[in-house]
């Protein structure tokens, strides 16, 4: 018996008379011609009168063949233009579950279960369904869409293998959009209905140990991949489920690879892992999608290999490279109301851990004051992102987080306290071609009066805008230093990372 054989028969059930898949794993194929079995043309049940169990006929396809994707091989199901071929999948897919042995297929490599659901799928559609209305395109379609439906989740698995697809956006089972390069698109691809989506969603939040239900109609999450995911369904979601889907890089970006993006000139990249080296508190802000997080990792690689770094997230995100990491995640009340885990109590824990670096991957309640706390007491070179328009609007969400922690302190004390705490703030931006830059890089020098005072280092000015370049269009800007030598620069050549003073010349201002 060859190889897929074997396989076949260590996945298939092991019934009796089940009709063609029974010959499956213990025979080769049917032959073809003189002696082959004629098997009549799949039936769905249905509300018709037609039979004594309302069996009805499966209906015929829609009036045009499947559409093409860009990369010219067949679209997904959403290209179809009738429901006849999602009940078709369906069909084919349930005759499928049914006929695997479940418990049989998880010690197997993925790629070869790929391989053999492909070929079992093939063959039903051969045997079982030899009279379907679907042309040799849809046939090609069905068998991978199956594969992603068995194996992976569904119509969002090609977006998800894509490297040019930053971001996936179900609004409803019939709507996913895309984003490429910082702008968003509509896709042909659709889910069956909103059960199908739901099903989705459950099988995502289920593998990190989360759930999501009428109760708890919302859930950040994460995949496999440490993609970020959020979930949030009816009754809070009126137009049925929604699903947000941040990807990251499989390969984690460095900082020459933001340099070649031009999201930063060089002496801005030495400068910034200069400061991590010398332990420097580092805050980055930003609006949504502007890069924080992916600035985060990047320098984190600047980071000793040596020190013990914990991390703290809502939903896990972050790729350090580094191996001696604690990676701390929140846990949201179980259905009673209990057992929640926050920010604000894995930054206390953390700080009996030993660590060497606090990396928060986002700031944004009243874990801010134990995070102040920790940088003022011992535990600089921490690293967060914050959500802020500019680096004095971060300043003022600090002291507005702080304040949820219900600590009672006048503000010039809370101003004073967040002061000596943060050293760096680093604003990035998505500008309106979609190219995401480091836009600000401001020290902290202070207090005047009851002000936080800070001075610019660098910064992007934008100087035009070109909307005959692409579909987008592209920003035009220089990236230039304001001639202001940092007072931390005397912090850095004390530990032995000078910086010239050539890094802070307005002269070398850069055109992008």
């Amino acid at each position: 018996m060859d190889l897929q054989n074997r396989l076949r028969r260590n996945i298939i059930k092991e019934f009796g008379g089940i009709g063609p898949l029974s010959r499956i794993g213990a025979s080769s194929r049917a032959p073809s011609g003189e002696g082959a079995t004629s098997v009549p043309p799949p039936t769905l049940r249905g509300s018709s009168a037609e039979g004594p169990e309302g069996v009805r006929p499966i209906p015929p396809a829609g009036p045009s063949g499947p559409t093409l994707s860009p990369g010219g091989g067949p679209a997904r199901a959403a290209a179809s233009p009738g429901d006849a071929y999602y009940e078709i999948k369906t069909r084919i897919h349930v005759r499928l579950i049914d006929l695997m042995d479940l418990s049989k297929i998880e010690s197997m490599p993925e790629q070869v279960l790929r391989s053999e659901i492909g070929a079992i799928v093939e063959q039903l559609m051969r045997e079982e369904f030899v009279s379907a209305p679907l042309n040799s395109a849809e046939r090609r379609a069905v068998i991978e869409e199956i594969k992603d439906e068995v194996l992976g989740l569904g119509p969002l698995e090609p977006f998800l293998k894509d490297p040019t697809v930053n971001d996936v956006l179900v609004n409803g089972f019939a709507h996913v959009y895309v984003e490429r390069a910082g702008k968003l698109e509509a896709t042909s691809a659709r889910f069956r209905d909103d059960v199908h989506l739901r099903k989705i969603i459950d099988r995502i939040v289920s593998r990190v140990g989360r759930r999501i239900d009428e109760s708890s109609p919302m859930v950040d999450a994460r995949l496999a991949d440490g993609s970020r995911v959020n979930a949030i369904i009816p009754p809070l979601a009126i137009d049925g489920p929604s699903l947000s889907i941040r990807k990251f890089s499989k390969t984690p970006l460095e900082i020459q690879d933001l340099i070649d993006k031009k999201a930063m000139i060089p002496s801005l990249a030495e400068v910034l892992g200069s400061i991590v080296k010398a332990r420097l508190n580092v805050l980055i802000s930003g609006g949504t999608g502007s890069g924080k997080t992916t600035l985060l990792n990047v320098l984190s690689r600047f980071v000793p290999g040596e020190e013990r770094i914990v991390t703290i997230e809502d939903a896990a995100e972050l790729q350090l490279k580094q191996e001696h990491v604690v990676r701390l995640e929140t846990r949201p009340a179980n259905i009673e109301g209990r057992g929640e885990i926050t920010q604000r109590d894995l930054v206390k824990n953390c700080l009996r851990m030993r660590p060497d670096r606090i990396i928060v991957g986002e700031v944004r309640g009243a874990e801010a004051l134990d995070m102040l706390q920790a940088m003022n007491t011992g535990h600089d070179g921490s690293l967060a992102t914050i959500h802020a328009n500019t680096p004095r609007d971060a300043l003022m969400r600090l002291e507005t987080m702080v304040s949820m922690a219900g600590l009672n302190l006048e503000t010039l004390s809370l101003r004073r306290y967040v002061s000596s705490a943060i050293d760096v703030i680093v604003q990035v931006a998505r500008l309106a071609d979609g190219s995401r830059k480091v836009i600000s890089f401001q020290e902290i020098s202070g207090m005047e009066g009851d002000m936080v005072t800070m001075q610019e280092i660098f910064s992007f000015e934008q100087t035009g805008f070109d909307r005959s370049v692409g579909k987008n269009g592209k920003v035009h800007g220089r990236f230039r230093p304001l001639g202001v030598r940092p007072k931390f620069a005397d912090r850095l050549e004390a530990m032995g990372l000078p910086l010239e003073r050539t890094l802070f010349d307005p002269a070398n201002a850069v055109e992008m």
